[in-house]
C-alpha cells in the first residue's frame, strides 16, 4: 500500500503512531517501526533534553527503520526548553517529527535547516491550512472522537477529512477515533494518505503501560469517555472513571467560574500513576472512542499486518463487488 505518507517518510505502510505522554517511548516506537509503520517517541516524556537524547539512542539501538519525535508546544508560564529538545533531536539523527499544541512556526526554521519533515497535529481546516503556509510537510488531520484535546469545533472526522481533502495540498492522515481496517480505508476514502493511531497502540503487547491501562481499554466501550476542561477552552476526551465523574460534576457546580486550580490534582501529573503504576483512578487520562473497537492486545507487528490485510480485503473484495 503506496500513498504520499509511505513515500514521505520512507515508511512500508501508511500508519502511523501518535505521540502520547509516558506512552511514546523507544519500545513502542521501536516496535511499530519494524512493524512497517511509524513509531514516535514523546518528547515531553523525558524529563530533559539529555534524557530525549538517550531515548533515541534506545530507539536506534532496537531498529534502524525510519521514527519520528513528537514535540508538543505547550501554553504555559514556564515553556520546556524547546530549542534543546530541537537540539536532541537533530544531534539523534531523527529526521522526522511531529509537532502539536501550538503552531511550530518559530521553530521551523532549524528543523527544515536539519533536512527534519515535520507532520502537524490540527483539530481543524483552518489550523491546518496555517500548518500547510508555514511550511510543514504533512497535517495529521484530528477528528472529535480523538483521545485528548480534540480542539473547540467538534468536527467528527467524517465531515473534517473530506473538507480538510478539498482545502490542502500537503498530504495529510487522519487521526481520532481509528483503531480497524475498515476505518483506514475509509480515512483514505475521504481523502487521507494513511492514518494515525493513540489509544490503539496502548493496547499492544510491547505498549511500555501497566496491564491496568490495557485491560481498562478491552473493557471500556465507545460510551466510556467523557470531555472535561469545555469552561477552560482546553477540552480533553478522557476515560470515564471516579477521579473523571468528580471533574464532571466539579464544572457542573462551578460553570463559568471553573479554575484549572480547582480540578489540578486530579488532572495534573497524574501520568506516571496511572501509565507505570496501573493508579487507572487516581485521575483523568486521555483516550479516545476507539475504545469500543478494542478487543484484545496484540504485537504491534500482528495489529499493523491485520489491518492491511484487512484493508486490502476490503478494497478488493467488498468494494469492488459493489460496481
Amino acid at each position: 500500500m503506496k500513498t504520499r505518507i509511505t513515500e514521505l517518510f520512507g515508511i512500508e505502510h501508511p500508519i502511523i503512531q501518535g505521540g502520547m505522554h509516558y506512552v511514546g517511548l523507544a519500545e513502542l516506537a521501536a516496535a511499530v517501526s519494524n512493524a512497517g509503520g511509524l513509531g514516535i517517541i514523546t518528547a515531553l516524556t523525558q524529563p530533559t533534553p539529555a534524557d530525549l537524547t538517550r531515548e533515541i539512542a534506545r530507539c536506534h539501538e532496537m531498529t534502524d527503520k525510519p521514527f519520528g519525535v513528537n514535540l508538543t508546544f505547550l501554553p504555559g508560564f514556564t515553556a520546556p526548553p524547546y530549542p534543546d529538545y530541537i537540539k536532541a533531536i537533530i544531534k539523534g539523527s531523527v529526521k522526522i517529527v511531529e509537532t502539536a499544541g501550538r503552531s511550530p512556526e518559530a521553530y521551523m526554521p532549524a528543523l527544515q535547516e536539519a533536512g527534519i519533515k515535520v507532520i502537524h497535529k490540527c483539530t481543524s481546516v483552518r489550523h491546518s491550512l496555517k500548518a500547510q503556509r508555514i511550511g510543514c510537510d504533512a497535517v495529521s488531520v484530528d477528528g472529535f472522537e480523538c483521545g485528548g484535546h480534540p480542539g473547540e469545533d467538534d468536527i467528527p472526522n467524517m465531515v473534517l477529512l473530506p473538507r480538510a481533502s478539498e482545502e490542502l495540498a500537503v498530504p495529510f492522515v487522519a487521526s481520532g477515533g481509528i483503531g480497524n481496517a475498515q476505518q483506514l480505508v475509509a480515512a483514505l476514502a475521504l481523502g487521507a494518505d494513511g492514518i494515525n493511531m493513540g489509544t490503539r497502540f496502548i493496547a499492544t503487547k510491547e505498549a511500555p503501560v501497566h496491564q491496568n491501562v490495557k485491560d481498562a481499554l478491552i473493557s471500556a466501550s465507545e460510551l466510556d469517555t467523557r470531555l472535561i476542561m469545555r469552561p477552560l477552552r482546553n477540552t480533553e476526551r478522557v476515560l470515564l472513571n471516579p477521579a473523571v465523574e468528580k471533574i464532571v460534576e466539579i464544572e457542573k457546580v462551578k460553570g463559568d467560574d471553573l479554575g484549572i486550580e480547582d480540578i489540578m490534582d486530579l488532572v495534573g501529573g497524574v501520568y506516571p500513576k496511572v501509565m507505570q503504576e496501573g493508579e487507572t483512578d487516581i485521575g483523568a487520562w486521555s483516550c479516545g472512542m476507539v475504545a469500543g473497537l478494542i478487543h484484545d492486545i496484540p504485537t504491534c507487528r500482528d495489529l499493523i499486518a491485520r489491518m492491511v490485510s484487512e484493508a486490502e480485503n476490503i478494497i478488493n473484495g467488498r468494494l469492488v463487488s459493489l460496481l
